[in-house]
């Protein structure tokens, strides 16, 4: 009797890798199969299941974005007061509506940073004019949501570049000594 897949099982992972390798941006069955080896069944039926569980969520490209022009990645940290309910509401609405906001999430560490924004510009003097105009002058009482506030930007050389799936993957292949 087969063992029931798992998430993280070295069929699962093997496809998922195989899923990042230059010139996937959709399941090629065949491609896959000459990657890992696997029969055309056992692949499509773990592309089901790891759609299925939530794990594959779609597929697209992966692109350069220096191609288009946005060269900078800013990370944005800030002390932000949330019991200033309906500024922080006004501040989120914002934040999905900008296109250069890419990811804002909650953070816990040393300091007092409870928000991390991540955007992604063309040059720091972009960034700054934008911010200045859709956050601090657009949202009322914006100076008493954030308390403190500090930015990074990442720009070349980049040291290591990888995806967070491919992280992930290569996290749970050393855990359970599949490497």
């Amino acid at each position: 009797m087969a063992s029931a897949p798992k998430l993280d099982d070295s069929i699962r992972l093997k496809i998922l890798e195989a899923l990042l390798k230059n010139g996937t941006v959709t399941p090629h069955i065949r491609q896959i199969q000459k990657i890992t080896g696997f029969h055309k069944a056992t692949i499509k039926s773990s592309l089901d299941f790891l759609k299925k569980e939530g794990v594959v969520q779609g597929f697209g490209p992966k692109i350069n974005m220096k191609k288009f022009g946005q060269s900078l990645e800013v990370f944005f940290f800030l002390q932000a007061d949330t019991s200033q309910k309906k500024i922080f509401e006004k501040f989120l609405e914002t934040a999905k509506d900008d296109p250069h906001l890419f990811r804002i999430s909650a953070i816990i560490g040393s300091g007092n940073w409870n928000l991390l924004a991540r955007f992604l510009y063309r040059d720091v003097e972009s960034f700054h004019h934008e911010l200045q105009k859709k956050y601090y002058d657009a949202i009322p009482g914006f100076y008493d949501l954030v308390k403190n506030r500090q930015v990074f930007y990442a720009t070349e050389p980049q040291y290591k570049g990888s995806s967070i799936t491919d992280s992930i993957i290569q996290i749970l292949k050393k855990e359970k000594g599949l490497d």
